[in-house]
């Protein structure tokens, strides 16, 4: 699976400042720490960016550029500074992303056109998030339609669902993982990608990590082609990596209606087997989910 790195961001407490500052030491370190992670894309998010993102895209382009050849995902809402990214980065990039909105759409598209990049197709339209499983798939007809009509094959479209905090909607939890069974047969060539840490968004810090991994394998059953991640969670890297079979296997019985004996099982895979239960609806969320 391709994994994104979600951690050069301009929320950051230390890099937000270095971003406005056109400061690269710090920008430089994290680009290298991703790296050695062993990240396959570095999403470089600078937010909306309203006054000078096009100066400020160009440069944090060609500060990560200049100390590691990874694939840019270029991250924000200026099309100003997308497209100035677009410009300055020296391999393939992915604009991350362009939604159904019709202020956003059209400009997107041919940004991707005009530069041949793939691109994150978000399932958001004028009338905001899907509502269910049946909206998305209408939705990603619809964005499939015209991009293809845009000149842009499905197979550099990466179709995000979006994902929304288990804390907030369940139904909006499991209708993400039914429509990414569905998503081959309805845009057949078309990749898939999440923004896996919004299912935790809103769960105390330490929790967050076993919402994030469990769900991540839910959906690597439908085939999630990457993920928007944290690089640094070396647990959620090794199961993306094949390198935990166990327990994506445990996850996958749960999924299918098994009930194992959590009392019997070491404390890492009961988690494992409690969190899918909540992410699946069959145990109501809260934040002692895991001493109950």
């Amino acid at each position: 699976m391709m994994l994104i790195g979600e951690n050069l961001n301009v929320i950051s407490q230390t890099l937000g400042p270095a971003l406005k500052e056109r400061n690269a030491a710090p920008i430089q370190e994290m680009a290298r720490a991703e790296t050695k992670a062993g990240i396959d894309l570095i999403d470089l998010n600078i937010g909306p960016a309203r006054k000078g993102g096009d100066e400020l895209m160009s440069w944090v382009v060609n500060t990560v550029q200049g100390v590691t050849d990874k694939m840019l995902s270029l991250d924000t809402t200026n099309q100003d500074a997308m497209e100035a990214g677009l410009k300055t980065r020296k391999g393939p990039a992915l604009i991350n992303s362009v939604s159904l909105q019709t202020s956003r759409v059209d400009r997107g598209l041919a940004l991707a056109g005009r530069f041949n990049a793939d691109l994150i197709g978000l399932l958001w339209s004028n009338d905001g998030m899907p509502r269910d499983v049946n909206e998305r798939a209408m939705h990603t007809v619809d964005f499939v339609y015209k991009a293809n009509a845009a000149g842009i094959p499905n197979e550099r479209i990466w179709i995000d669902p979006i994902a929304s905090p288990v804390s907030v909607e369940i139904n909006q939890v499991k209708a993400c993982v039914e429509f990414m069974a569905m998503l081959a047969e309805i845009a057949p060539g078309c990749k898939s990608t999440v923004g896996l840490s919004n299912i935790s968004n809103g769960a105390p810090t330490e929790l967050r990590p076993w919402l994030n991994r469990t769900y991540m394998i839910m959906l690597m059953r439908h085939g999630l082609y990457s993920a928007i991640v944290d690089a640094f969670d070396k647990d959620l890297m090794a199961i993306a990596r094949g390198q935990r079979p166990d327990i994506v296997e445990l996850v996958h019985k749960v999924m299918d209606g098994q009930t194992p004996d959590i009392a019997s099982l070491p404390r890492e895979m009961a988690n494992y087997a409690k969190t899918t239960r909540v992410l699946l609806g069959e145990s109501l969320y809260s934040h002692s989910w895991l001493e109950v």
